[in-house]
């Protein structure tokens, strides 16, 4: 119990003795022990990199998981040491539910085909983002987070020690300053300064062998470095992979559909209707105008007169198929509804609204738009 009680005394002693000299040195009062340049660069860069490394794994685990809520779910578990239950990825959960709506409204109808074939280019897209999650977490985020929780807190101890061992080291010198002063004025040998210069000897190799052990833990953030440069390659290449996966899903999925890129008119990237009003920009270019004798007609008497369906007749060239992409219901007896997947013959009249159409099925004519066919040659 006595060594206890000395024990304790003397290190509170230690601690009151650094907060004496640490304030000293904040009011001007004491004199600081300063470190090399290069050492202060270690530091520098020691920081800098434990600040970026933060910063870099936190908007990482964003990037992976946008829900904030299953971060830290998942972040109490590791700290249990519990597994982490499996979830379905937001693909994998949209695939779900657009198989069941596909069931629902008939696997056999054209929205239900359509339903069940991206629901399984979805499911496929959630599987490939699991992989890419596992395989970051595994190649990028585990080594940044084990520089933080082991590399730098042995770091951070071993610089706080060496914080101690200056404040030591500065408060024998103040020790040893006030004592030679002491010795001055009485004129005679005292064993205080003995013994200041003891302890002064003493605190100063302390500092140098912890200020050498901390230089080499410094020393290794370049290797450091070096480890997590070759983390960042095998991130980039598990999320090239997985671009290249969802690209290439996608591809799979527009053949499927019949929807090749660079076919289509208007939005033809859009996996639902575009509005009757959106102006595609390379209509004219696609539908052939029947040429016109002296001057031009009026836009708008133009469109009345083609609109009189018993007057219409299909020009003698510039007509073409076209597949109808979605279901089109007719606003009035002008306009002609369309259903997806069929085939309809389309032209377009001097003056007419360049979104528009005239199209023709067996007996029936009227006005269609633009953005729901697909015009084929």
């Amino acid at each position: 119990m006595d060594f206890n009680m000395k024990k304790l005394a003397s290190d509170a002693g230690v601690f009151f003795s650094r907060a004496v000299q640490f304030t000293e040195e904040k009011l001007g009062q004491a004199e600081k022990t300063e470190l090399d340049a290069h050492f202060e660069n270690l530091l520098a860069k020691a920081d800098c990199t434990k600040n970026w490394t933060e910063k870099i794994l936190h908007q990482t685990e964003v990037l992976l998981q946008p829900n904030p809520s299953v971060r830290v779910e998942e972040f109490l578990y590791e700290k249990l040491d519990r597994k982490v239950p499996s979830r379905v990825t937001n693909g994998e959960l949209l695939a779900q539910y657009m198989v069941e709506a596909a069931n629902d409204f008939g696997p056999g109808t054209p929205y239900g085909k359509t339903l069940l074939k991206v629901g399984e280019t979805q499911k496929r897209l959630g599987g490939a983002e699991r992989d890419f999650m596992h395989s970051a977490s595994i190649n990028f985020l585990n080594p940044l987070r084990s520089f933080l929780e082991g590399d730098w807190r042995t770091i951070s101890k071993e610089r706080r020690i060496l914080e101690n061992r200056r404040l030591d080291l500065d408060a024998c010198k103040a020790r040893l300053k006030k004592a030679k002063a002491a010795e001055a004025k009485a004129s005679l040998w005292s064993d205080e300064v003995e013994k200041a210069e003891h302890e002064l000897r003493v605190a100063q190799t302390d500092f140098d062998r912890q200020a050498e052990v901390t230089r080499l833990l410094l020393e290794g953030i370049s290797s450091t470095h070096v480890n997590h440069l070759r983390c960042l390659h095998e991130f980039v290449e598990s999320q090239t992979t997985y671009y290249a996966q969802g690209y290439q899903y996608m591809l799979d999925l527009q053949k499927q559909l019949g929807r090749f890129p660079g076919t289509f008119v208007g939005n033809a990237g859009s996996t639902s209707p575009p509005p009757a009003t959106t102006s595609p920009t390379t209509v004219a270019a696609t539908i052939p105008v029947v040429p016109t004798v002296g001057r031009a007609p009026n836009p708008a008497t133009a469109v009345e007169g083609a609109l009189n369906l018993n007057d219409v007749k299909p020009p003698a060239s510039g007509t073409r198929k076209a597949r109808v992409l979605y279901d089109y219901e007719a606003a009035d007896s002008r306009e002609l509804a369309l259903l997806a997947d069929e085939m309809i013959t389309v032209y377009s009249l001097p003056g007419m609204d360049p979104d528009w159409l005239i199209g023709e099925r067996g007996n029936q004519k009227g006005k269609v738009p633009v953005t729901y066919l697909e015009l084929l040659s």
